[in-house]
């Protein structure tokens, strides 16, 4: 009798909120690589947290869990000193750094000056550049936006274990610049196996090519209050910059028309069918979770993130175990 076969589950981070309490930074990673998780991800919002810092500082206060930054604005770094950076992180932490780089939100680089005229040039040119860095090259760029002459990062600078360079971003245009130039990519959520599927399509990657899926979590022995408690992290989906997430899903249109015909983001998320907010985020029972996690994998995903949500975060992060 042959043995059953199971969906391939991806392994399973957490995401670092961006507003977690000062004090709770360290005990949350911590507790985070005590539980078991895979990785735990850091996020440089404009106005929240600096992601270098952040992940120096959970590197230094971990012993094995994977760190990623999710991500880090190319418009924000100069490509040659961005490698600089994460050659040091790599170098001190062998094989347990991942950076993410995309075209940040558009709303915050205009705000300081740094979108630019082309960002899917931009893009392919900083990615490209910046891995060729990271495997010790001396890249001639003349570029429309990258410029190196002779550059090129010392033998002692360089990592034993060069770091995976991904892309957040969305839109398949940019999900294409992705799978030329990326190690990987990085969904940000809500990542549903169809929103996968449709998106590797369009990164069209020839190359071994990672996927990381960011997801609201939210897992107890109670579904019913998993799911209420997973609604507010869905306030934003169904706006504009949030469309193609949602797009390949068969209620896409129902959606974008329940978000036009609520005044606030709170009778949004009040609103959602308990269906609609399952194939948004990974929530229910552990068993449930799991078997989420496990259609994401078997969609394509090699790494799940989940954001924890409510008022307590190391709670959360307990809860969140159960499916690890």
């Amino acid at each position: 009798m042959p043995s059953p076969t199971f969906p391939p589950s991806p392994a399973v981070g957490v995401l670092l909120p961006r507003d977690l309490p000062t004090e709770l930074i360290l005990p949350f990673a911590r507790r985070a690589e005590e539980l078991g998780f895979a990785s735990v991800w850091v996020v440089e919002d404009l106005g929240f947290r600096g992601g270098i810092t952040q992940a120096a500082t959970v590197l230094a206060s971990t012993s094995r869990i994977r760190v990623g930054i999710g991500l880090l604005p190319a418009g924000a770094r100069n490509v040659a000193f961005a490698a600089m950076e994460t050659a040091s992180l790599a170098q001190l932490f062998p094989g347990r750094t991942d950076i993410g780089v995309g075209h940040g939100m558009p709303g915050w680089m205009r705000s300081v000056g740094q979108w630019p005229g082309s960002p899917l040039t931009f893009l392919h040119e900083y990615i490209d550049a910046l891995r060729a860095l990271l495997r010790g090259e001396a890249p001639d760029v003349r570029g429309r936006y990258v410029h190196l002459d002779g550059v090129r990062l010392e033998r002692g600078a360089l990592p034993d274990v060069v770091p995976d360079v991904l892309a957040g971003v969305r839109g398949p245009r940019s999900l294409a610049v992705s799978g030329e130039v990326a190690d990987g990519t990085i969904l940000a959520e809500p990542v549903a196996p169809e929103y996968v599927r449709a998106a590797l399509g369009q990164i069209a990657a020839t190359r071994p090519h990672r996927l990381v899926a960011y997801n609201i979590g939210s897992v107890g022995p109670d579904p019913e209050a998993a799911l209420a408690a997973a609604r507010p992290g869905l306030e934003w989906i169904g706006e504009p910059d949030w469309h193609a997430h949602i797009a390949p899903l068969p209620f896409a249109g129902e959606l974008v028309e329940l978000r036009a015909a609520c005044a606030t983001r709170e009778e949004f998320v009040r609103r959602l069918p308990d269906a609609w907010v399952a194939q948004l985020a990974v929530t229910g029972t552990p068993e449930a979770a799991r078997a989420r996690l496990g259609e994401l994998g078997a969609a394509g995903v090699t790494d799940a993130v989940l954001t924890p949500v409510g008022p307590d975060p190391l709670g959360a992060l307990e809860s969140l175990a159960g499916v690890v």
